[in-house]
């Protein structure tokens, strides 16, 4: 029993400095992407954002898309329904727009998820006037110059597209929001300077020109997942995916522990399905972390039972745990400086970050065993299965 354990710890201690070392890579390059000049990229821009329901700032969140610091662009808002309640504050938040706005009414998904109609439908709507799209979600709040930093990186005619993701803050608080907030702050940590990038729907920027050599219409038909289907279309093209640290989106959200395991299990579902290589290495690595882990606690009070010393033993089990609480601690660091707007939120959140990284691969191992079997998730009140990245069955509205 004593050489089991000595060989999962040390395998594992291993991988927490790989991955301590790769949090470390992320940490310099967002330190050094903040010192960079952004450019003098300034091409046409279609913003599309796909709304639907009236949630908890949403008036904010779509007013910062249209106060860009940036010369020629045009935000498509698109709903599915005319009715959709976002419809108000659409109107509103156009009304005092200094930059052209639209609405597009996109109507029922059919065979597809619903956001990926409505991003069809924008795309349709903006047409080739444009030289960039640019697609975002209606619940981060973005800043005056998230535009000008996100397109600049396509003034490089080898980069596929430009990409940043999320970053959760707890609204008023609580044990699930703070998990859920560490849990997506360590998918953030896996984009990077780097060729193994995904795009997030919620901030990509593409050239016009290659969103079609790529065939990304195409690739959205029948999908419910839009930014993975756009990743799986880039990558068969051999395009790059650039990822862009400075334009990470702040995003306020409170759930409870239901809608917890919902989003997580939802996140993983998709990943499964989209991307079976990437699911599987992340499953595997969390895996081995979670059966060091719980092997260790066995083992050490066995040891206290039996009588054998098991000082050592916690002192090396508790390294591997400091590891994963060490790569938190860079990712609070880094994004107190890269989100200095919300710098009060980070220090009030940043002890959870470093906390309960330790914990979080516990809750992607139940994500991961969900999402080996189910393939039916809810995203905005409506029920998808998941038949293929290229079929989808609509369950219920």
């Amino acid at each position: 029993m004593l050489t089991l354990f000595y060989i999962l710890v040390w395998q594992q201690i291993a991988q927490g400095l790989v991955s301590l070392w790769d949090g470390w890579k992320w940490f310099t390059t967002v330190r050094r992407r903040l010192t960079a000049h952004s450019g003098f990229y300034a091409p046409r821009v279609a913003v599309i954002c796909p709304c639907k329901g009236s949630e908890t700032g949403l008036e904010a969140n779509l007013s910062a898309l249209v106060n860009f610091d940036y010369p020629t662009y045009e935000t498509f808002f698109v709903v599915a329904s005319a009715l959709d309640p976002a419809r108000m504050i659409i109107d509103r938040v156009s009304s005092t727009a200094k930059k052209p706005t639209h609405l597009v009414v996109a109507g029922s998904p059919k065979e597809c998820g619903e956001k990926v109609n409505n991003l069809r439908a924008g795309v349709h709507e903006a047409g080739d006037k444009f030289d960039v799209y640019v697609f975002v979600d209606s619940d981060a709040r973005l800043s005056r110059s998230w535009l000008t930093h996100l397109v600049a990186p396509l003034a490089d005619p080898h980069a596929g597209a430009a990409t940043t993701y999320r970053w959760l803050y707890p609204n008023r608080g609580g044990f699930a929001s703070a998990l859920l907030s560490t849990w997506n702050a360590a998918i953030t940590t896996q984009l990077g300077d780097h060729d193994h990038n995904f795009c997030w729907g919620g901030g990509t920027a593409i050239r016009r020109e290659v969103f079609t050599k790529a065939g990304i219409l195409e690739a959205w038909e029948g999908a419910v997942s839009d930014d993975w289907a756009v990743t799986a279309a880039l990558e068969r093209a051999g395009m790059r995916i650039l990822f862009v640290p400075e334009c990470l989106a702040p995003t306020l959200m409170d759930v409870n522990p239901e809608q917890l395991l919902e989003f997580t299990n939802r996140q993983m579902i998709l990943t499964r399905v989209y991307s079976p290589r990437r699911w599987t290495m992340a499953a595997l690595a969390h895996f081995s972390y979670c059966l060091t882990v719980a092997f260790s606690i066995f083992f050490i009070f066995y040891r206290m039972f039996t009588g054998d010393s098991w000082t050592g033993i916690l002192l090396l089990a508790f390294f591997v745990v400091l590891l994963a609480a060490g790569k938190g601690a860079m990712r609070a660091v880094a994004i107190q400086d890269l989100l200095h707007e919300w710098r009060s939120k980070c220090e009030s959140w940043s002890w959870a970050w470093i906390a309960l990284a330790p914990v979080v691969p516990f809750l992607f191992l139940w994500n991961f065993s969900i999402s080996a079997f189910e393939r039916q998730i809810r995203w905005r009140g409506v029920r998808y299965e998941l038949i293929s990245e290229t079929q989808t069955r609509v369950l219920s509205h």
